[in-house]
């Protein structure tokens, strides 16, 4: 993993995929695939009541890794993620500058029942990819990049 001196940039999820993730390439034909995870919270109010909270993460996968994503992964499937955090901008249809937060799998793992995951010994992607090969948002695919 980089490092910059005294700086970790790391994040770690389990969670499920919220919908089927869809393996696409880039021009150059390196494979990507985003897709969403979302986890929950739970805990008690001051009146004692249950109260849940689910948070919804941006995932974007590389090369091998999408690959593997995009063939066993499905909508509901449990997930441990490690990776980074990355902000990237674009410009949307009507020029206005676009910021998007999202974490770049670097290992996952398969989580669930037997014969529902596996580990997919990781495949790292320690250098963000050359803008021409930015993963396009979600919905968006007619981005230039």
């Amino acid at each position: 993993m980089s490092r910059g001196r005294g700086t970790v940039n790391k994040v770690i999820l389990v969670g499920r995929l919220g919908a089927d993730p869809q393996l696409k390439y880039t021009p150059s034909g390196r494979a990507f695939v985003n897709f969403s995870v979302a986890t929950n919270q739970s805990w008690k109010d001051q009146d004692g009541n249950q109260q849940e909270k689910t948070e919804w993460h941006r995932v974007v996968a590389w090369s091998k890794l999408a690959e593997v994503v995009g063939e066993y992964l499905k909508k509901g499937s449990n997930v441990f993620i490690e990776g980074r955090l990355q902000t990237r901008s674009y410009d949307d249809a009507n020029g206005v500058k676009r910021y998007i937060t999202e974490i770049v799998a670097n290992d996952l793992e398969m989580l669930g029942r037997k014969g529902e995951g596996a580990d997919t010994g990781g495949a790292p992607d320690s250098e963000p990819p050359p803008p021409d090969e930015a993963a396009p948002p979600e919905g968006e695919d007619d981005l230039p990049f």
